[in-house]
């Protein structure tokens, strides 16, 4: 086959208007690929979606399971601790129930200094541990520390602890144990 205009030769399966028209009409999709087409583009980004939410999931677990797991190492002496407290408290009671003649008398002045290196030992042991002791004499009740057990006549403003009946222990960030106080009572 040639071109008329030029005497060139032409190829049967030239680009000519006739047949990219054909060619066009052959590759265009039809109304029902078309709707095929629509709804693979409709799942594939719902499955995008959803990959992303799994993702976020699974990143959520991960820290979840971190922040448990460093959790559960700081605090993990926690009921021992607790069940400890009642050791410091007796200590702490036999050392105050000395008086001081008590404490001059060469007879038990050993068992004194043991029963002091002892408070000293266990108060050590707390503060490696991350036990404090809350404060409470001359502060304001705080219900997330101290627990009232009397309200007593008082100069103070009241709400003012002006007595302690046990001492209350933190660990690092969480309550051990909540301090049994007395506060002023008003007017």
């Amino acid at each position: 086959m040639t071109n008329m205009d030029n005497d060139t030769p032409v190829e049967d399966d030239a680009l000519t208007p006739e047949n990219v028209a054909a060619e066009a009409d052959a590759t265009a999709p039809t109304a029902g690929e078309n709707d095929e087409a629509a709804k693979l583009a409709e799942q594939v980004a719902a499955l995008q979606q959803d990959l992303l939410y799994a993702r976020a999931e699974t990143q959520n677990v991960t820290r979840r399971k971190d922040k448990e797991i460093a959790d559960a190492h700081a605090y993990a002496a926690t009921k021992f601790a607790r069940d400890i407290l009642s050791v410091a408290d007796n200590l702490g009671r036999a050392l105050a129930a000395l008086t001081p003649e008590q404490r001059a008398d060469e007879g038990i002045k050993p068992l004194v200094t043991g029963l002091e290196a002892t408070e000293r030992e266990l108060l050590g042991v707390f503060e490696r541990n991350g036990i404090t002791r809350i404060a409470a004499i001359g502060l304001p009740l705080d219900p997330n520390q101290h627990q009232a057990m009397l309200e007593i006549p008082s100069d103070k403003a009241p709400g003012t602890i002006v007595q302690e009946m046990q001492a209350g222990y933190m660990m690092k960030d969480r309550l051990l144990r909540p301090a049994m106080v007395g506060v002023a009572k008003a007017g």
